[in-house]
């Protein structure tokens, strides 16, 4: 009865070992193993080369009110660097013409050798947007714009005098597109002057509104 006992593990052991469910266990394959294999051969993806469009070029026109001499056409070109979203620098070229009619009534020969005389200038000036929103144009369309300040040095040639200048101001700008915008800027030109007998500062105040490109 002892020897029966003793030899019932043993069998049971045997048993188990025989039956369908062990022999599956033994043949299972590793997790790791992929089971799947795909047949669609994978196809290179080549990123898209976005353009940053850090750069712009425009154009402008507007009115230059000179110190003293009244208010002329202004017409010039600009060319921009965005460093950030919202820092920029800005080198720009203008030209106005400049009248001295109103003295020629008082003073006999005027102020200049000729009526008009050939105002330009030049600078280089860096910029922030205060305040990036959108404008809306009708009630379905809105497009990207920013308020921003700038302010620089440069150099004007008058009357054939050259004097070193400071301009600040601020201006509205609207984005068209991707790369386009149209901007109105609005700044003041300091500078000193002596056609009078006196040397002072003048603020020759410039309004403008221009056209910009972007690549």
């Amino acid at each position: 009865m002892k020897q029966q006992i003793a030899l019932a593990p043993a069998l049971l052991a045997a048993a188990f070992a025989a039956t369908p469910l062990a022999t599956s266990a033994q043949e299972q394959k590793p997790a790791n193993e992929q089971v799947v294999v795909p047949e669609v051969d994978r196809r290179e993806v080549k990123l898209p080369r976005l353009a940053s469009n850090d750069f712009a070029v425009g154009a402008f026109v507007g009115t230059y009110a000179t110190e003293n001499f009244g208010a002329s056409w202004v017409a010039g070109v600009r060319l921009g660097y965005h460093i950030t979203e919202d820092v920029f620098v800005e080198g720009a070229f203008g030209r106005s013409q400049v009248s001295d009619d109103a003295f020629r009534q008082v003073l006999p020969g005027g102020v200049f050798p000729s009526s008009r005389e050939t105002l330009s200038y030049y600078n280089l000036s860096a910029g922030y947007n205060l305040l990036p929103g959108e404008v809306f144009i009708g009630r379905n369309r809105a497009k990207a714009s920013a308020v921003y300040v700038i302010g620089g040095l440069g150099s004007t040639k008058f009357n054939e005098q050259t004097h070193q200048t400071i301009n600040y101001g601020l201006g509205l700008r609207v984005y068209l597109g991707e790369r386009s915008s149209l901007q109105v800027d609005m700044r003041d030109h300091v500078f000193s002057l002596d056609l009078l007998g006196k040397n002072q500062s003048t603020h020759n105040l410039e309004l403008t509104g221009g056209f910009s490109y972007y690549f």
